[in-house]
This record gives structure tokens, sequence and C-alpha cells, in this order.
């Protein structure tokens, strides 16, 4: 959710790292946001829980690439 949010509204993802314990938006707001960006028309719960976790796998290897680091990402900026 905090990273399709800020997708949404369009802020810099390179310097946004997921905060796990902090809770943003409700849980209404979370199910209209992943609604939005799961691709599918009427998607069942299977089909939210699999795109949810797909976007978490990687999203999490996005977090631990060096590609994405802070190090290189003058280089490969918005990479």
């Amino acid at each position: 959710y905090q990273y399709l949010s800020r997708y949404k509204r369009e802020e810099d993802l390179d310097n946004f790292h997921f905060i796990p314990e902090r809770t943003e938006g409700t849980e209404k707001e979370c199910l209209k946001l992943l609604l939005e960006f799961c691709g599918r028309h009427n998607p069942s719960w299977t089909e939210l829980s699999n795109f949810t976790h797909f976007l978490n796998f990687q999203l999490s290897k996005c977090e631990t690439s060096v590609f994405c680091s802070p190090a290189v990402g003058r280089d490969f900026q918005g990479f």
C-alpha cells in the first residue's frame, strides 16, 4: 500500500523505504488501491492475493538490489 499510494501521487520512490511498523490508510483505501492496480476487471480474492504476493516479492527484491541502492541511484535514476 505504501508504495502504490506514493506511486499514484507521483511521489519519488527512489528515496522511499518501506516501514513495516507504519500503518497508513484504511482497509477500504487499501482495497480500492489494490483493485485499481491489479490489472483485472472485478478480480477474485485469489487474484488479489496473487497480485499482492507477487508485488511484495518484486518490491523486496528491488529493495535489496544493488542496482536500486542509493549508491547507484544517480546513474540509474528511476530504475
